[in-house]
């Protein structure tokens, strides 16, 4: 199967940045949002991310000009139904995607290939709100998906080799260097990563180390590119928070359980970088660590 026409749900953060490099590879690209005030906010992230490149001189401006007139943002998922393949982003809600999965097996050609980018659920669980679970696949990418190279390509235990093939094939053309993963609870990379978060939280709630000295352990012992809160804050802890449920319901282990800190900042709306606030305090410059009582 040969994958020209693709459509990406949800232009957020992940979605904004999925879309853009479909177009940049070539591909016809359908961003659809829920209402236009999403849609326009999510097409702006993109040229605005374009924008950057051709002032850096990575770009020329008839480049931008290109990869902009190959998306197209809409509102009315009927837009999507001639696509190849489908890459689902929003938000890690089981409830919204079995909606939105049943309403695009409904309308969608039989060839087309459903894609999710959840970093938590199940596969299997996932495509059978669908009527072709052999074409349905996890495609998980990571933040910045315009920069990260990274791409979890999961397999459930029915999908077909085709569909896994294609796939494949869209992931080199789109730049990325696919791993494939058995359909497990937080894949690879998070059923590692989720811990690292948790201790992280779990030394700050206990006054072992601050927010910007546990970073810089990381960063300067480890090598990390960034440290636990600054990655936390960029990923967004409303989704961290939700994965980490995710993983402690499947594994009933303590090590996935979301931190009271974390939660707490859930309930206020301190979500990082999105909101402005979060382990840092984004209106400073450069950001500070938030004060939290702690």
């Amino acid at each position: 199967m040969e994958i020209k026409k693709v459509g990406v749900i949800g232009l957020g953060i992940m979605g904004s940045g999925i879309a853009q490099i479909s177009a940049e590879a070539g591909y016809v690209t359908f961003g659809l949002e829920i209402n236009l005030e999403y849609l326009n906010k999510g097409m702006k992230t993109i040229e605005d991310s374009l924008n950057r490149g051709v002032a850096k001189g990575k770009y020329e401006r008839s480049y931008r000009d290109e990869v902009m007139g190959r998306l197209k943002g809409t509102t009315d998922i009927k837009e999507l139904k001639d696509c190849d393949l489908i890459i689902e982003a929003i938000v890690e809600n089981l409830g919204l995607k079995r909606e939105l999965f049943g309403k695009l097996d409904a309308i969608c050609k039989r060839e087309t290939i459903f894609a999710t980018n959840t970093s938590s659920f199940s596969i299997a669980e996932l495509a059978s709100y669908t009527t072709r679970p052999e074409k349905f696949v996890g495609m998980h990418f990571f933040n910045p998906a315009q920069v990260m190279k990274l791409l979890e390509i999961v397999q459930s235990i029915v999908v077909s080799k085709e569909s896994i093939d294609a796939v494949y094939r869209f992931a080199r053309s789109i730049k990325k260097e696919p791993i494939l993963v058995k359909d497990y609870h937080g894949f690879v990379v998070n059923i590692l990563l989720a811990p690292y978060f948790v201790e992280a939280v779990r030394l700050l709630e206990q006054g072992i180390a601050g927010v910007s000295d546990i970073d810089q352990a990381m960063k300067l012992g480890c090598g990390y590119p960034m440290g636990p809160f600054t990655l936390l804050d960029m990923a967004g802890l409303d989704t961290l928070a939700s994965a980490l449920d995710t993983l402690y319901e499947a594994y009933k282990d303590k090590k996935y359980a979301a931190p009271l800190l974390m939660k707490k900042m859930v309930q206020l709306g301190y979500l990082g970088r999105k909101t402005g606030k979060g382990f840092y305090d984004y209106s400073k410059n450069p950001p500070e660590p938030t004060n939290l009582n702690i």
